[in-house]
């Protein structure tokens, strides 16, 4: 009597073909490896930098908000002005140097010989890259209000600064930032790319046709080329993650367990962007209109979703179009868990949407995806 056909080992064996067929592409090595281990060596040895030239900052609930340099403050196109529900929420974003600082201006009690008004200005460590430069902004703006309201007379506010206004905090260094951001392109790239060449050439080449000669199922060859991508993708994370961590002292919070969700992260968000790459290789007519179609999807996320700065730096009409985007949310639910402490539980806003966008294409790729 034959052996009885083994659906596992037909599906093992395309996925070891698959796996070592990835490693002698050299296009796979250069844009899963070299790629983006490139910016994060130049990225980490630039160190510091800022991440543009909005500042983000809060105002105090004692500021004074009827004079004419809080008025300049709030119309600089270059300051922008986050408002919060609770106090807690405040300090939290300013622990995590999400804000330049909290600003409150007040009246001079102590006379018409002094400047009208005293700017007091608090922040931390956190935003070392930035709130420099914002005072310096503040006192161009407060120079420009004492000459259009005084005339002669030279400062409308004097700032006051005392011990403890600058709060020390842990670091949130250049490459916490960047890092994540590498990395996420670097799976939104293998999944695309990856996948549309991959499928399209062994569609042309017949060997998918050749596959339904044998007893394999159609989802059993998917899941053998799938599963060969993940492993090479999960292989050039824990490279990139490992380089960045003890040659650039990328920040992992929790140590392995942090690691470990980032590598979870890596895995959900490979899968989604492997979704693009079915989509793609079932609608290119021929080899040479995949990259235009997968630069459709990979292009305004590599611009747009926050890979080398926030996002908050973009005009405010943008900045919903790049929250929309997944890569946006895989690059924030990462940066979470590796500088802030979050937890997997905790991204489950970042991890609802990425499910979402992975239902949607996943939907349109089985419409899509020729096998012949």
């Amino acid at each position: 009597m034959p052996e009885q056909y083994s659906q596992t080992r037909a599906m093992l064996a395309i996925t070891k073909g698959s796996f070592r067929a990835i490693f002698r592409s050299p296009s796979a090595v250069v844009f899963g490896f070299a790629f983006p281990l490139v910016f994060i060596l130049v990225f980490g040895f630039i160190g510091g930098g800022n991440r543009g030239p909005t500042y983000r900052i809060a105002i105090d609930k004692g500021c004074d908000t009827t004079n004419a340099l809080f008025d300049s403050v709030a119309c600089n196109p270059n300051i922008r002005i986050v408002r919060y529900a609770k106090d807690t929420e405040l300090e939290t974003e300013l622990v995590k140097g999400r804000l330049a600082g909290v600003l409150r201006i007040e009246k001079n009690s102590l006379g018409t010989a002094q400047p009208p008004y005293l700017i007091h200005f608090r922040s931390t460590t956190a935003s070392a890259d930035r709130f420099p430069q914002f005072l310096s902004l503040l006192d161009n703006i407060n120079n420009r209000v004492s000459n259009a309201v005084l005339g002669n007379r030279p400062v409308y506010a004097q700032l006051e600064m005392k011990e403890g206004d600058i709060k020390e905090v842990r670091q949130y260094k250049t490459i916490d930032f960047i890092l994540p951001g590498q990395l996420g392109f670097s799976l939104l790239s293998a999944g695309v790319f990856g996948v549309a060449f991959v499928f399209f050439n062994l569609r042309q080449t017949l060997v998918l046709k050749r596959f339904f000669a044998t007893p394999i199922r159609k989802s059993y060859i998917l899941l053998g080329e799938g599963i060969s991508r993940v492993m090479f993708q999960l292989i050039t994370a824990i490279v990139i993650l490992l380089i960045g961590h003890f040659a650039f002292q990328f920040t992992l919070v929790h140590g392995w367990v942090t690691m470990l969700e980032l590598l979870v992260l890596s895995l959900v968000g490979l899968i989604v962007f492997m979704g693009f790459g079915f989509v793609v290789s079932g609608v290119a007519k021929n080899e040479s209109t995949i990259p235009p179609l997968a630069n459709l999807f990979t292009l305004p996320q590599f611009l747009l979703a926050g890979t080398f700065f926030s996002i908050d730096n973009f005009p405010r009409w943008l900045q919903p179009i790049c929250r929309v985007l997944p890569l946006t949310h895989l690059n924030d639910a990462m940066r979470n868990v590796a500088f802030e402490g979050a937890h997997l539980t905790d991204c489950w806003k970042q991890l609802g949407i990425l499910a979402l966008w992975g239902i949607a294409i996943y939907a349109l790729a089985i419409k899509v995806f020729k096998w012949e």
